[in-house]
Order: C-alpha cells, then structure tokens, then sequence
C-alpha cells in the first residue's frame, strides 16, 4: 500500500533521548520522499534526566534545526517544535517555551506522572522497562492502579485545560507497561477517564496523535490511542495525525500504513499535516 500521510512532525534526535543527527533524519526523509519532517525533542526540565534536551543545549537546537530548514529548502519543508513534557507545578510554561525558542508548533504530552511539585516523587510511566511502571505504581501509589491511573488522565486534563499546544502525544499510553494486568481497558472506571479527556481534546480543538512507537518497538500491540478510543475521536470531529514517534532515521514512517487502516476503520477519511504555520488537511486513500 502507498503511503499517503508522507511527513511526519513526531521526531527526536540526538539533543534528546533520539539515536540520529538531525541530518541524518533529514536524508532519510528525503530518500522517502516526505513532504514534511519536524523535529520535537523532549522539552528541557528543572532537574537531571537522560531523555529531555538540556537547556543549554535548546540554542544549538534551534540553529541547527534552521540550517537544515534552509538548506534544504524545496526538497523537504522542516519545522522545529518541542514534545512539551507536563508536570503539574514543575515544568515551565509552554507559552513561555514556544517563544523562548520561535518554535512552529508543540507536542503536548505526559510521560511523568506526580501527586507534588517534588521531582523525587514522580511515577514514570515510559521507557522500554516495565519493571519501572511496576516499581513506581508500589512506591507512589502503594499499588492502587485506579488511584495511579486516575491521576495520569487529571494530569492529563491540567494540561489540555491550562496550556496552549497543538498536538496531544500518545494521550492513552498509561496503558503500554499495564500489558493488561492490572486492568483491562473495557473496564467502566477506565473508560470514562479515557473519554473524559477525549472530550476535553475535542473541546480546546487539539490534534489527536495517532502513535506507531508501540508496535514497531513491540513494547506494545495496538496504536495509542485504542481503536476504540479513535471511533469516539472520530465521532467528535476531533482532527487525527499518524505519528512515528521516531527516535532513529530508520523509524520515520514505520507502521504508517497499518496506522492508516486503522483510522480508516475507525470512519476518518483524512489526517492534519502543518504547511506554512498552518494546519491543513490531507486525504487518505
């Protein structure tokens, strides 16, 4: 199947937790043939980690981002945006940060989930081990997953309420280490949180990520969101994107085509691409 969704605006790199140069992810489109790349690290935080781009480093981002723009010009139109990370009384502003850094757009996204403004005190939900989600579910919440579970989505919801940010990153993914031990997704309680904050997307008008990272990672084996959740999304109107999620050159466009059945399936007919400071839609086949 042609790939129709040729650009892909979920990108990192080397200045975050990505494997690639910036400009090998460039070739690599290229040699796709994709219309469209942005480049969304990890936004920086107040304190050590091994995935967020360093502060210090944000200046050198944002003018190799801009000579790889104007270099490339004509062949592939390339944006520079931050995944904005969330934490509730911790990370800065994201108005602050798209101007701080002239960004074209934000991914907005939780990947640490906290009950405090503490950094020692946050549940960390991603990376490739679930021994992390299990040990942080013991120690943060005394292994109440509703408890846990409920705290993602309201910090979820804080930020869909009180920052100004384009694109909603992988906004069920609580679920990628739970692999349906601790709760199954049909589950009543489960279900209205999740659709809680599809309604709060719907509301502020926000784009919905459609994310491959799971699969191809086999981390986990369905898309985030759940079809499930992108039939809800789709009857709402709320605007969709396929997302690599992308940490290496070779991930640009993995399982785009499966992603693509799947929101075909799910009754949408297009997805948004960004175009000169601009959302426009694309159709899809």
């Amino acid at each position: 199947m042609i790939i129709m969704q040729n650009f892909n605006l979920h990108t990192h790199s080397i200045y975050s937790d990505g494997k690639s140069q910036p400009r090998e992810i460039v070739e690599e489109a290229v040699r796709q043939g994709l219309t469209t790349l942005g480049f969304s690290e990890h936004s920086p935080l107040p304190f050590d980690n091994n995935f967020s781009v360093k502060e210090a480093d944000m200046p050198r981002y944002v003018a190799e981002i801009a000579q790889l723009k104007a270099e490339f010009k004509g062949k592939i139109d390339i944006y520079r945006g931050l995944e904005a990370d969330y934490l509730t009384g911790v990370s800065e502003p994201f108005a602050v940060t798209k101007e701080k850094y002239h960004l074209d757009y934000l991914i907005g996204g939780v990947h640490l989930v906290g009950q405090s403004a503490n950094p020692n005190e946050i549940w960390f939900i991603d990376g490739p081990k679930w021994e992390v989600y299990d040990e942080g579910l013991q120690k943060f919440f005394d292994g109440d997953i509703r408890r846990a579970v409920r705290r993602f989505f309201e910090q979820s919801n804080e930020m869909i309420e009180n920052e100004p940010f384009d694109i909603i990153a992988h906004f069920d993914k609580i679920k990628m280490h739970n692999r349906d031990r601790y709760f199954h997704e049909d589950e009543p309680w489960y279900r209205k949180l999740a659709l809680e904050t599809l309604d709060l997307i719907r509301e502020k008008g926000l784009i919905m990520e459609i994310n491959t990272r799971g699969i191809y990672k086999k981390r986990y084996n369905g898309f985030y969101p759940s079809p499930w959740l992108m039939e809800e999304a789709c009857k709402m109107h709320i605007p969709a994107i396929i997302s690599a999620d992308a940490h290496h050159f070779s991930e640009i466009t993995l399982e785009f085509s499966a992603a693509e059945e799947a929101l075909k399936k799910a009754g949408y007919r297009s997805v948004v691409n960004f175009k000169d400071g601009r959302w426009v839609e694309v159709a899809i086949s």
